[in-house]
């Protein structure tokens, strides 16, 4: 189909698609610390051909949008997030060179042993499915679509939710050390918080307690193992944050 201008996309209905914003925690070799990665696929047909894209898809009729979603998102990445939001719509006029297409977002938060346990969720072997820093520069530039302003303002969502959410629950799991919380904020927030200070205001903060259970397997004094308290996410759930 020839690209149409933008008087005649004005004309057509809009398309709708469901895409997804994958975020997980994991090593980065440059900085030290871990960092947020994300998912990308990269398209086989134009419009965008040989770019990298979010995961995503056309809306079924019969879909509902988080169905649409979850399945979208397990078709062309294998990975099936224990938390799963709806972000924003994304519509402007220009986003795609054929027709108009209207795409609402979700997020999903991914736990780094989700991510590499193929009896829960593991990325497709495939040379087109890969994983990605989610601020690499070369990457973002390069996206196809609107996909780098999509990204953007998830991290940016993301950057303030944790501040008052439950982020590092999710991205980590029923049991954490007051260490790994702190390196969630660091992946999260891209920057480094002073241990001492953070561990003291962690443990004033809501819907953390501390247990009676200490991290094991490590060659000092073994920390302890705090939890969630708040809200449990073991489903898959959807909510606006709006």
């Amino acid at each position: 189909m020839p690209f149409s201008n933008v008087a005649e996309r004005r004309e057509q209905p809009p398309t709708l698609a469901v895409s997804t914003v994958i975020f997980s925690l994991r090593d980065n070799e440059r900085t030290g610390r871990k960092s947020l990665w994300l998912p990308l696929v990269r398209r086989t047909r134009e419009p965008f051909r040989g770019q990298w894209a979010l995961p995503g898809g056309p809306l079924g009729a019969r879909d509902s949008l988080l169905d649409a979603a979850a399945s979208n998102l397990r078709d062309t990445t294998g990975l099936i997030p224990r938390y799963l939001e709806q972000l924003y719509a994304f519509g402007d006029l220009d986003r795609s060179p054929t027709r108009r297409v209207v795409s609402i977002v979700y997020w999903a938060l991914v736990r780094e042993d989700d991510a590499h346990d193929r009896a829960t969720s593991v990325l497709l072997d495939d040379p087109n499915v890969a994983w990605f820093r989610a601020d690499d520069p070369q990457v973002l530039a390069e996206m196809a679509f609107d996909h780098r302003e999509i990204i953007e303002y998830a991290l940016w969502r993301l950057r303030n939710k944790v501040e008052y959410g439950s982020i590092a629950h999710r991205l980590l799991g029923e049991r954490f050390t007051l260490a790994q919380v702190r390196e969630v904020y660091e992946a999260v927030l891209d920057k480094a918080l002073d241990p001492a200070n953070f561990r003291r205001q962690l443990r004033t903060a809501a819907n953390i307690e501390e247990t009676d259970e200490f991290l094991s397997g490590g060659k000092h004094r073994p920390p302890r193992l705090y939890r969630y308290t708040g809200t449990p996410t073991h489903r898959l759930e959807s909510e606006s944050i709006a």
